[in-house]
Formats: structure tokens, sequence, C-alpha cells
């Protein structure tokens, strides 16, 4: 009866989390405002769909989205992963005050950041650019944080195995330690990817032309003012084809985030 309950309960939170999946697909579907005026008699068609790729450059606007979510989420992975194990593994002068402040850069709100990283990007001539979308999402106090208490969560005996066998630092961290790391870099590119995909704010103040805008910015396009009116189904369908790759990383990293890698690495005596 307990496990009747328990399942229940997780079908009740699944199909919760899915409704709103399945409503943005049915409208996509059923025209402009057809769900919310006709709901009971809706034609599902593609014609939604149609009408986004003749309105706006929908693949431009896709590749532009998943180079600077692919290139930014490399990047931080792997700067975040020797950071954090530098921060594990090694003592030196400072540690602990360089850690304590880029935990206090988690707490300063990205918005803040805004007009002196513009000013920056401006400086540098990197307005409307791929290096200004990606280059400031490459850092990230999260990330450090991340794989620094995964590195402190195991056991350094592979990592001492290894160094017997003539390894260095480096081939320590990246034949050994990164390997076992997987669940917690699977986790980080998973949440990095997301939250670079769905940017909205940065991209669409940092660039000025529709060749270099991503696909967040370009839903706008469908979402009218106070004046205008918004085209439910182009949005809900453009939102659709925004999810793809969202979903696919997760299904992708899926299952390095129930597995783990260390388990029965070491045998403990």
């Amino acid at each position: 009866m307990r496990k009747f309950w328990l399942y229940s309960t997780l079908i009740i939170f699944a199909i919760s989390m899915l409704l709103p999946f399945v409503v943005m697909f049915v409208i996509s579907l059923s025209g402009d405002e057809a769900f919310f005026t006709n709901y009971k008699n809706i034609n599902l068609s593609f014609c939604a769909y149609k009408n986004v790729f003749a309105s706006i450059p929908v693949i431009k606007y896709f590749l532009n989205s998943l180079i600077v979510a692919l290139i930014t989420t490399i990047f931080q992975v792997l700067i975040s992963a020797l950071a954090g194990y530098g921060f594990a593994r090694f003592d030196f002068r400072g540690r602990d005050v360089l850690f304590f402040i880029i935990i206090l850069s988690m707490m300063v709100p990205p918005q803040v950041n805004i007009v002196p990283l513009f000013y920056l990007m401006s400086k540098l001539g990197w307005v409307n650019s791929y290096e200004a979308l990606i280059v400031p999402g490459i850092f990230g106090g999260f990330g450090v944080f991340l794989m620094r208490q995964y590195f402190l969560s195991f056991s350094k005996d592979l990592e001492d195995a290894a160094k017997l066998d003539g390894c260095g630092v480096l081939k320590q961290f990246f034949f050994v330690a990164l390997p076992c790391a997987l669940p917690a870099v699977a986790t980080l590119s998973i949440f990095t990817f997301v939250t670079t995909w769905n940017s909205f704010m940065w991209p669409l103040i940092i660039t000025n032309t529709e060749s270099m805008r991503t696909l967040a910015v370009g839903l706008t396009i469908f979402k009218g003012s106070f004046r205008e009116i918004t085209l439910w189904g182009e949005l809900m369908a453009c939102s659709c084809i925004c999810s793809i790759p969202v979903i696919l990383i997760f299904i992708l990293g899926k299952k390095y985030l129930i597995n783990n890698p260390m388990v029965g690495a070491v045998k403990e005596d």
C-alpha cells in the first residue's frame, strides 16, 4: 500500500510537469487563439510552424544559440573542473580566501554586472559578436563550487596509484580524476547548457543585428506589446523548437546523473 501511494504521487507530479509541454504543443498546432476561444473544435495543423520559418530566420537563430551554448558549456566545465581540482587537492597561500570570494560572487545578481560588462565588451570591440555572447559565460562560481565539492568527496587512492606509475598532475586530472567526476561534469554541463540556451537579457542587450540573435531573443517577435496582438500559435511553435535541444541534452546526460563511476573503483580495507 505504501508503494501504491508513493508511485501515485510520483505519477501525479510527472503529469503536472509534462502538462505545460503538452499544452504548448497543442496550442502550436491549433492556430492563433483557437485553443482559448473554441477549444472544443480544435483543428490541428502545422501552419504555425510554417509561419515561424517564413517570419524569422529560425535556422540562423538556432545555430547561433547552439554554437554559443555548446562552446560556453565546454569551456565552463573545463575551467570549473580545473579550478575545483586545484582547490580540492592543493594547499596554497590564500586558497580559502580566494574560494570565499568565488562563493561571494554567486550572491551577486547578474543584472548588476550588465552595465560594466557591456562597457568592457564595447571597449574590446566585441559588441554584436560571438565573443561577447560566449566569453562572459565561461566562468561561474557555481561550477567551481560543485566540482570542488565532488573532488573532495572521493578518495585520492586512484590518483596516488597513478602518481606512483609516473603520471604528472595534469595526467592525474585528465585520466583519473575527471573520468571519475562524470556525474558532476554531466550535472554542470546540463545546468550550463540549459542556462545559456535560455539566456535572454544578455543576448538581447549585446546583439543589434538579426544575424547574431539567438533563438530566445527571436521568440519576442511573436510576443505583442500593449498595442499589438500576440501570435500564440507561432509563439508556442517557436517555443517547441526551442525546447528540443534542452530535452535531448537531458536525455543524453541522464545516465551520468544516476551512475557513479567511483563505486567499486577503490576497495576499502
